[in-house]
């Protein structure tokens, strides 16, 4: 199984900097030398079509060479660290890493709150209870997506599955037809939750996922061949792994050390340690899990800048736990035997859970 760790210099959020570059909008970081290529040939229509899950390792194993994905392929990305929709995703948002928009994974523990909330639901982790008010992401991880900044000049439009804002791909087409027909530049982008949230239930290698592939690779040919002086930008947000759970309370030594539940994701695990346990904990976690995960003090992680670079969102500490666990194997935790349980997974740092597609189709002005 072979290991990288996300390269902060060629990664999504380069993909997203060039966005705003190409609209005249102040970067973050640098852009994308192939992407900028590409763009400063004038489009004016800009769409990105963001896949969730569809990393570059499986989009190879899943497609013939011969498809309309895989030809138009220009290169292979990485997404943030961790490989996770909510860090990832929320870069491309945002132009910035995980380090300074406090986006980190799944779920995240807010100290002043006394919570482990799931970000992109406002829920308690693991939970279906709804937190009352605004969403407490939003009130602790706030951000101006590159979506608004755009807006203040040209035009930008956002569809998202999960929303409703189109139930086929089919619809998604005509939508994103409907709006390159409008005066002026714009941006138009796309987020379809599909392959992840299939693989998730049944892996990375069912029949239904590569159902999924077909698909998509078949109509997002047949978008490009209605366009006009279009670029059509193709994405992952991260890679899948067939995974394998370790429940923690299965481990009563190890698991009466934890002063609370785990955080951020199940691949790239935020530990809470009893203070003066520190030195049992790591004994008991190289015993039972060395094989299978790397881990780091929480100043070992700060010094290694594994959330990216830039200036670090002032909550972006409290969250990060004592110890963080990253997967190097196909394995995950789970808390206790109320967690959920995935066929398939992400967050850690393999490569088909780090490499994504940079996918590109020019369609010139007729």
């Amino acid at each position: 199984m072979k290991l990288v760790f996300p390269n902060a210099h060629h990664s999504i959020v380069n993909v997203a900097n060039s966005l705003l570059k190409y609209f005249d909008c102040e970067t973050y970081h640098e852009t994308l030398p192939i992407l900028d290529n590409y763009l400063e040939k004038g489009y004016q229509n800009v769409i990105v079509l963001l896949y969730d899950g569809m990393g570059s390792n499986l989009l190879a194993r899943t497609l013939p060479e011969d498809s309309f994905l895989r030809n138009h392929q220009v290169d292979v990305l990485h997404a943030t660290f961790p490989p996770t929709t909510t860090a990832s995703t929320t870069s491309l948002y945002t132009g910035k890493y995980p380090k300074e928009h406090g986006w980190l994974g799944w779920d995240l523990y807010f100290p002043n709150e006394e919570k482990t909330v799931t970000m992109f639901l406002n829920t308690l982790k693991d939970r279906e209870e709804k937190l009352e008010g605004e969403s407490l992401a939003f009130q602790y991880y706030g951000y101006e997506s590159i979506f608004d900044r755009i807006r203040k000049k040209d035009s930008a439009f956002e569809l998202y599955s999960f929303k409703g804002d189109y139930h086929t791909l089919e619809e998604r087409n005509e939508k994103i037809l409907e709006y390159t027909k409008k005066p002026g530049k714009k941006l138009i982008y796309c987020y379809d939750e599909e392959p992840d949230h299939t693989m998730h239930e049944v892996g990375t290698d069912n029949e239904q996922v590569k159902a999924l592939y077909v698909e998509r690779d078949k109509m997002t040919q047949e978008l490009c061949s209605q366009l006009e002086d279009s670029l059509v930008i193709v994405l992952a947000d991260h890679g899948h792994q067939n995974g394998q759970v370790i429940t923690l309370s299965d481990y009563p030594d190890l698991f009466s050390l934890l002063r609370q539940d785990i955080s951020i994701e199940p691949r790239a695990c935020a530990f809470y340690v009893k203070e003066g346990k520190e030195r049992d904990f790591e004994k008991l976690f190289q015993k039972y899990f060395e094989k299978d995960f790397n881990l780091y003090t929480k100043k070992e992680v700060l010094e290694h800048n594994f959330f990216g670079l830039g200036k670090e969102h002032p909550h972006f500490q409290e969250c990060l736990g004592d110890y963080l666990a990253i997967a190097i194997t196909d394995k995950y935790f789970r808390y206790d035997e109320t967690g959920p349980v995935f066929q398939s997974v992400h967050a850690g740092i393999t490569e088909d859970e780090v490499l994504i597609p940079l996918i590109v189709c020019e369609k010139e002005r007729i």
